[in-house]
This record gives C-alpha cells, sequence and structure tokens, in this order.
C-alpha cells in the first residue's frame, strides 16, 4: 500500500481518469490514484502508473472546495436552478487556474441534480474503513440532496473487510459497489490474471448483499476466447446465480494494443470470439441465469447489443430472443447492423430495418472496404480506436 509520499502538499482538486457509464451524472472524488492490482491482462487504464492513496484531508479539502463553487452556483440561479451563462462566466473569471478546475466539476454536477457521488480510482474500499467513513461524512453533511454514493471495488478486497465495517460503511451513505467480476470461470480468471476465484467473487458478492449494499457485477463477454468461451459463460452464470446482485452489466471484450492480452492475440495464445460467437455466449448465459431478480443492462458503448436491458427473470425470454434474432439474420444484414453498430450508426437491432441508416452503413462499408467477410476485422479496428 503506498500513501501520498508528500502528504502536506495538496495538488488541487483532482478527478480519475475513468467511471461506470452510469455515473455520468455523478459528482467524482478521487480518493486513491490508479490500481492497487494493476495486472489484469485485459485492461490498459492504469498500466504503468503508480499506486497511491491521497491524505483524507486532501479528499476532504476536494469536497469543501465543491461544495464552495455549489453555495455560490446556488446563490446565482433562479427559483428553478437556472443559470444565466453572463453569471457563470463571471464567477469562473474571477477564480485562480487552480480553482477553476473544481469549478468546472461543480457546474457539471450542480446542473445534473447532485444526486450522485462516485468515489475513485479503481478501488476506494481499500482504504481503512474509518477514513473512508470521514470522506462519506463530509460530503453527506454538506450536500443533503446526495441519494447515492458509488464505489468501484475488487473482490479480494471485500474478502479482508469485516461485515461490521461493511454495514458502517452503509450506514455512512456508500450504498452501490461495482465489482468487475469479469468471469466465474477459474481458468479465464487465471488466464486474465484477475487475481481471484468463482468462490471469492461469489463470497464478496453476498457479503456486500448482506451489508444492505447494492452490488453491480460485471460480466465480459467474449474474455474466455474461441477455446472457453462456453466455460465462460456457463460459470460465470452460475457465479450470478448464486450472488443474485442488483445489477448485471454487460462489457463486451475489446483488446486495446497497450495490454498483456494484445500480446497473447498475437502469439496465438488467445484466439478472439467473433461477434457471431460473442452472441452465442450471450445467448448461453442468458439461458443459465436462473433466480436472479437483479436488473441487467447493456450499457457501454463497446457491447454489440445495447438494448439487452431488462428486469430478470421478467425480461428474460425478450432478452435472449433479441440475441437469437441477430444470429437468425441472413448474412448480408447481420453485417450491416454489426458495422452500423460499431461506427455509431445504429443503437439498436431495430435500426437495421431502417433504410436510410442501412444506406449510410453501405456507403461506409464502400469506404472501408467492409465485407461480410472481413467485418470481424474491420470492426476490432474501430474499437481500438475508440478505446
Amino acid at each position: 500500500m503506498i500513501l501520498d509520499n508528500d502528504r502536506h502538499h495538496y495538488r488541487g482538486f483532482e478527478q480519475g481518469p475513468i467511471r461506470p457509464p452510469s455515473e455520468a451524472a455523478s459528482l467524482l472524488v478521487r480518493i486513491t490514484r490508479n490500481c492497487h492490482w494493476n495486472r489484469c491482462a485485459f485492461c490498459p487504464v492504469y498500466k504503468g502508473a503508480r499506486f497511491s492513496i491521497r491524505p483524507v484531508e486532501h479528499v476532504l479539502r476536494d469536497i469543501d472546495s465543491i461544495a464552495a463553487h455549489i453555495e455560490k452556483l446556488e446563490l446565482i440561479s433562479s427559483g428553478g436552478g437556472l443559470l444565466l451563462e453572463n453569471d457563470v462566466r463571471g464567477l469562473f473569471n474571477a477564480l485562480s487556474p487552480d480553482e477553476k478546475v473544481s469549478f468546472r466539476a461543480a457546474l457539471s454536477w450542480f446542473v445534473s441534480g447532485m444526486e450522485s457521488v462516485f468515489l475513485q480510482d479503481a478501488d476506494c474500499l481499500v482504504i481503512r474503513p474509518e477514513k473512508l467513513i470521514q470522506i462519506l461524512d463530509r460530503i453527506k453533511n454538506l450536500f443533503l440532496a446526495v441519494k447515492r454514493i458509488t464505489s468501484y471495488s475488487r473482490s479480494d478486497t471485500i474478502g479482508r473487510i469485516s461485515p461490521e465495517n461493511l454495514r458502517s460503511l452503509r450506514g455512512a451513505g456508500l450504498n452501490r459497489v461495482h465489482i468487475g467480476m469479469e468471469s466465474g470461470c477459474d481458468a479465464v480468471l487465471s488466464m486474465m490474471l484477475k487475481g481471484a476465484t468463482k468462490e471469492i467473487h461469489v463470497s464478496a458478492g453476498l457479503k456486500v448483499k448482506a451489508a444492505g449494499i447494492e452490488l453491480s457485477e460485471y460480466y465480459m463477454p467474449g474474455l474466455g476466447g474461441q477455446d472457453l468461451w462456453m466455460e465462460h459463460a456457463q460459470d460465470t452464470a452460475d457465479a450470478l446465480n448464486r450472488i443474485n446482485p442488483d445489477f448485471i452489466r454487460l462489457r463486451t471484450l475489446a483488446v486495446p494494443e497497450a495490454t498483456p492480452l494484445a500480446e497473447m492475440v498475437r502469439s496465438g495464445r488467445f484466439r478472439k470470439c467473433p461477434d457471431v460467437l460473442v452472441a452465442e455466449e450471450i445467448l448461453r448465459f442468458l439461458d443459465i441465469l436462473e433466480g436472479v431478480t437483479g436488473y441487467l443492462v447493456s450499457d457501454h458503448a463497446l457491447n454489440l447489443f445495447p438494448d439487452l436491458e431488462g428486469r430478470l427473470p421478467d425480461d428474460g425470454g425478450r432478452m435472449k430472443d433479441l440475441v437469437w434474432r441477430f444470429l437468425t439474420m441472413e448474412r448480408e444484414e447481420r453485417f450491416v447492423y454489426q458495422l452500423g453498430r460499431r461506427l455509431g450508426i445504429m443503437s439498436s437491432l431495430a435500426d437495421a430495418e431502417n433504410s436510410a441508416l442501412r444506406a449510410e452503413v453501405l456507403a461506409a462499408a464502400e469506404r472501408l472496404g467492409a465485407t461480410p467477410e472481413n467485418i470481424d476485422e474491420i470492426t476490432d479496428a474501430i474499437v481500438r480506436r475508440f478505446i
């Protein structure tokens, strides 16, 4: 564990590089920098960056700076919370360069309604519970409208926190945790250097739920590759059946160049699944889910099916029908949707029937030299540029 070396030097307001899509409207409060594990073969985010824990007093100072800006924004807003551009510009121009950074964050959060906070970076629960409670108390005391405070965490970190401390964190305001399970298959978890097993994931998930904290688990279709896709789908579904998380979030595998997994692909040790096989995996995964009553959502730009969303078990049949529809499309129609989705032209499977969108995709296919034969190579290149 690395603490900030210069505990007396405040670097100014900080925000980290990532957050879940579901936290788009949240205030980002940076408690740790980077990832203390940072070995996952598929993840490019923190490679080469040192992990450190920010001093609590620095985090509190960040929070106080947001509160000061919010107070000023409330004073210049009209009854409905409306801000006039000239008034906002006047506030901004009067600030020092360092203050302008936190002001931008405060302004964005103010116009979003100030109902949610996301604690950064990769795993804030790694710090001592009493320190995290100090931060949670400050947030709750200063921002009375906040309804949700969320953090990423790792299953092995959860395993080291006592049930009593987890309940204390819940009492202090932490009411949702995102865990990157990615897979429930031990062979896949080992290959990807995830630092957890299926049983560790299940134990951690049950522990979070027992503390009264909402649990969001991530499943990464494609992570097993062509050799382990079936085991990946089956074991992940089984693990989630045992946990019954509040949310299951899909994050389809992408392979950025700056990852150990990219080298595994180049050497032939990992064979990436084409879209059709990923769809078969998702269908198998959905078939095995049983007893899960949470909400499944495909809320990431990398996912092939952004409209794969619903409450389980009631919407399970509809979601399986959607995937089956893709798998049974004529090859040319499927090609149009795959390319249209990756280019951002199509945002649901129903868009494949839109003649105007179809024409736009076919024009793009001609420019790119995309065909049904090379579609997976073309879309891989598009995704790599995106991430």
